[in-house]
């Protein structure tokens, strides 16, 4: 599991695709997107989102509730212990909390990270400012805080 961060252009929440491309050596790299920032994304170049209901890692967004649904939680790999940090990714950000089922997912300054259903693919957040679940959802930026505003 590797995040990285990904800059992106245009106006979130953004319900179009907004910029994203994919280095020749197969690793992602930054693209200058005005108008919201850095944003992470996991090594497919899935934009991340954090719940506001989930400060400090507890988890609200469960298979139970079925939230897990329409936002996947980004769990580790069988075997894997720990995430590994991308380019404009802090190590020291990084994190796991076990989910009620016993996986680990990972975290980002405290944040369990989930991808939306709704983005079509990389470079896209139709989930950015959404309310669901007991929160709002957000993308997180490389300093993992929450991108409340475009």
């Amino acid at each position: 599991m590797r995040l990285v961060v990904l800059e992106h252009r245009g106006r979130l929440p953004g319900q179009r695709a907004i910029g994203y491309r994919r280095g020749g050596s197969g690793h992602d790299q930054r693209e200058s997107l005005p108008g919201v920032g850095t944003v992470l994304v996991n090594a497919q170049g899935q934009t991340l989102y954090m719940l506001t209901s989930e400060k400090g890692g507890k988890i609200t967004c469960t298979q139970a509730n079925g939230c897990t649904q329409a936002w996947p939680e980004t769990v580790l790999t069988n075997g894997a212990a720990t995430a590994k940090a991308g380019p404009g990714v802090q190590s020291s950000l990084l994190g796991t909390v076990k989910d009620a089922g016993g996986k680990l997912e990972v975290t980002y300054n405290h944040w369990p990270l989930y991808t939306f259903s709704g983005d079509s693919g990389p470079g896209v957040a139709k989930g950015q400012g959404l309310t669901s679940f007991g929160g709002t959802w957000y993308v997180l930026n490389g300093s993992g805080n929450p991108v409340t505003s475009s």
